[in-house]
């Protein structure tokens, strides 16, 4: 990767490609007049989550890491986008808040725009955090940040579906075995799969594990194994065995689609759990199938911890506190159970499934997962994400083959990185 730094210009814009994603914190502004840092004892916080007021366990939870780092800890939660934005301006004005929680395919962009340090520098352990969580949140062989938990995709299904349809889930281990199954249910007047395949970022995330479940790798979108990934889905939709509305679906409307209890099946986040409860059928979850077996690997969700950079260096030593105190084993469990996220570490995550066993497949959907702008790629990542949820959509609509959609995919990722 070629070591330069992105102008903050340029990489506001990079940011509002990443900002569509349901699996992150959402809600509206809650009003960024909390931005810029007070003076004396008080450190200003950013988080993508307007939805939990003071009173919420999250808001306890940072103004008690405040207190117990002797200071006040001033919270300002936003809207994700919003939030990405708002962080490169107020470093352009050297007035960045000390600690911001951002999703995770950003880091690397304001790791580029030069306004976040590296967690080794401040002295933040972070060996105990899974490897391939760490690593959404890792540039150029270090850690800008602290995963506060991790989201991902698997398969939720509807047990009353599949047994009518006489479809054993555990049968479901790859791309002829599913699609056998959703042949099953068609047969047997029911629906089969609903995903979301919309032309913003939400698409490619649901994309990816089918795309690297195939072997595809993000740097050549047009490899055979990309084109037999995108083929599967067009397939599906020609056969009418997924609706040819994912091309307008979200994550939540495909998910409210699910629930109508039609569906076998719905490609859906851990975010999803606490609506599976209330739909009024059983279900189960299973890992999404590589092409030929095995679980595929699913693009991470879930925020970092980040420290931005300060012409007062003095301030680390009570951000690392407060830090240290949000990313520790004992409030990422409650943390954790709050944001229906998986922990970012074993230790937890075993205290987790133990409280709750349906949190068991997504654990192991979360050890097999990829962050989105990880193997090198960065900032490279939304110039990629871009042209490949603009392939899905020509395909699946029939406007281009999947092979003509994802040539075309490339030769736009490639002047995009060029």
């Amino acid at each position: 990767m070629r070591n330069h730094r992105r102008t903050l210009i340029t990489a506001v814009a990079a940011v509002g490609a990443l900002t569509a994603l349901a699996a992150c914190g959402n809600g509206s502004d809650s009003s960024a007049s909390g931005s810029g840092k007070a003076a004396g004892g008080t450190y200003t916080f950013w988080d993508p989550y307007p939805q939990f007021d003071a009173s919420s366990d999250w808001g306890k939870l940072v103004t008690k890491c405040g207190s117990d780092a002797g200071v006040t800890v001033k919270r300002t939660g936003m809207d994700t986008s919003d939030l990405g934005n708002k962080a490169l301006l107020a470093a352009q004005q050297g007035n960045a808040p000390d600690v911001m929680l951002v999703d995770n395919p950003v880091v690397s962009t304001l790791v580029e725009a030069g306004i976040l340090n590296k967690m080794d520098d401040l002295g933040i352990a972070t060996t105990s955090i899974q490897k391939n969580i760490i690593g959404a949140g890792t540039l150029h062989g270090y850690p800008y940040g602290v995963p506060i938990g991790a989201n991902t995709l698997a398969l939720y299904y509807n047990k009353k579906v599949l047994s009518a349809a006489h479809v054993d889930p555990a049968s479901l281990t790859n791309w002829a075995a599913l699609s056998e199954a959703l042949k099953k249910v068609k047969a047997a007047g029911k629906k089969g799969i609903t995903f979301s395949a919309i032309n913003t970022e939400e698409g490619s995330f649901q994309f990816l594990p089918w795309f690297w479940g195939s072997g595809a790798d993000l740097t050549k979108l047009n490899s055979d194994k990309g084109v037999a990934a995108l083929s599967l889905w067009k397939q599906w939709v020609d056969e009418g065995y997924a609706p040819k509305d994912v091309l307008q679906n979200t994550q939540t409307t495909s998910w409210q689609e699910f629930a109508t209890g039609e569906y076998a099946f719905g490609e859906n986040g851990t975010w999803q759990l606490g609506n599976a409860e209330k739909a009024g059928f059983d279900y189960g979850v299973v890992s999404i199938p590589g092409q030929d077996g095995g679980a595929a690997p699913v693009p991470t969700g879930g925020e970092f911890v980040t420290v931005p950079v300060q012409k007062d260096t003095s301030r680390y030593e009570v951000t690392k506190k407060i830090v240290t105190c949000l990313t520790s084993d004992a409030n990422l469990l409650p943390t954790d159970t709050t944001l229906a996220y998986v922990a970012p570490v074993t230790a937890v995550q075993a205290e987790q499934v133990k409280a709750n066993p349906k949190l068991k497949p997504w654990v192991a959907a979360v050890a097999a997962a990829r962050g989105r702008t990880s193997d090198g790629l960065g900032t490279k990542y939304p110039t990629i994400s871009q042209p490949l949820w603009t392939a899905v959509q020509a395909a699946l609509s029939g406007g281009q083959s999947p092979q003509a959609a994802l040539d075309a995919a490339q030769k736009a990722a490639d002047k995009g990185n060029g």
